[in-house]
Order: C-alpha cells, then structure tokens, then sequence
C-alpha cells in the first residue's frame, strides 16, 4: 500500500469481529511504532498490550464507557515518559515526549490500516483511572487507548475542510 492510500483510507474503527490478533502482528504493529521520530532518539515512550478481556473492560470504563476499547481483541495504551526527555531537554522535554508518543500512536494506526485492521485513537479517558488499571509507574504519562482488531464496520471518510482556514503562508 503506498502512503497516499493508508492516509486517505485509514478510519477510526470501533466495531470489531470476534477473531483474535496474533502475536506477531501485533510484534509488527509496535515496532512500527517504534519507526515513529522521536526527539534526539530518545524514543521517551512506552507501551502495554492489554489482551485480558477485564482489563479492557475496566479501561473501558476509565474512557468513560467507551465500549470499542472493551470489544477489541487487542489494546495497546502507548504512553508517554517525560522524566526521560527532560533529562536532556528540561521543561521542554514534557512536550517532547507528548510528541513522541503521538508520533508512535500515528504510526501505529497506520500499520494497522495496512495490515487490514482496524483501530481508533482514543484520547477520552480519566488518567488517574489508567494509571491504577496498569500500574503504571509514576514517571510514565497515557496518551492514546488504541483498540485494534478486524474490522466488522469501515466508517465513510469524514468531511473534509477548506484548508484557506487553516493554512497561513508567510512570504519573503
């Protein structure tokens, strides 16, 4: 699949067919992650993979209710380590990290999509929620739930937008 077509046809997927994901495609979706550009390399991210249907119940519960997170066969919270970019970015490295993750998360979609899955970025959840759910150390931040599993719906694209709204050229 060339880039133009993952871009143009990737969907938020929240309707997922009772069939499992195999441990290699799901090896293969984090190292595409880990493909994702990170600031001075740092790669200040992190990911857990939630196959226990409990687990995603309750994280579903903490995406106030959400229930694709909880159908999914497959979960992966990507979260975000801001201590480690800021030992060598100081305040800045919280944003850094932020980014880092988004750019892991994007990637992640991405090779979903090539692979034929489906799946869908999930920014609503209660944080302190997570944190308890996964145990998560201190020191790690969640940014995306991403539910993964075969598509049993492929929603229309969206609307698009007059991009003179949101594009500002500046000229010499």
């Amino acid at each position: 699949m060339n880039l133009k077509d993952a871009l143009a046809g990737r969907r938020s997927v929240r309707r997922y067919a009772d069939r499992p994901v195999g441990r290699e495609l799901i090896a293969f979706l984090l190292e595409a992650a880990e493909t994702a550009p990170s600031a001075g390399n740092l790669r200040a991210r992190e990911y857990y993979v939630l196959l226990r249907p409990e687990l995603k119940q309750a994280l579903s519960a903490a995406a106030f209710g959400q229930e694709h997170v909880a159908s999914a066969p497959v979960v992966i919270v990507v979260c975000a380590d801001p201590a480690q970019s800021g030992r060598r970015y100081g305040d800045r490295g919280q944003l850094y990290s932020i980014q880092d993750a988004a750019s892991a998360t994007t990637c992640l979609l991405l090779a979903a999509f090539d692979l034929g899955l489906g799946s869908c970025w999930t920014g609503a959840f209660d944080e302190s929620m997570v944190r308890e759910i996964l145990n998560l150390p201190r020191r790690l931040v969640p940014t995306a739930i991403v539910p993964i599993g075969w598509p049993n719906e492929w929603p229309a694209p969206p609307l698009g937008r007059d991009m003179t709204e949101a594009v500002h050229w500046i000229e010499g």
